[in-house]
């Protein structure tokens, strides 16, 4: 049967990151702890860091360095004088 809560250092280490990076979330909203009754810790749902970790695959995806074509694209073309000393070169 799957754990429905992970503690702060399962958490890191599912996601590849310190715990550190997973109490900041958890203070920033990504992340809602529930504290556990009997010592207080941040215990954080199985759910909400699946969803957070496709989250962070997604941003992963979204973020790859464009093909050399389309940097190729946005390149603005240098002013024809310069053009012409390159030229001349």
């Amino acid at each position: 049967m799957p754990k429905s809560f992970l503690t702060v250092k399962e958490v890191a280490r599912l996601l590849g990151v310190t715990p550190l990076t997973v109490r900041n979330w958890d203070a920033r909203g990504k992340l809602t702890a529930h504290r556990h009754p009997m010592n207080n810790y941040r215990l954080y749902k199985t759910a909400d860091v699946e969803n957070l970790l496709r989250e962070l695959e997604l941003s992963k995806v979204s973020t790859k360095i464009p093909s050399p074509e389309l940097v190729k694209q946005a390149k603005p073309e240098p002013p024809k004088e310069i053009k012409l000393k390159i030229d001349i070169l």
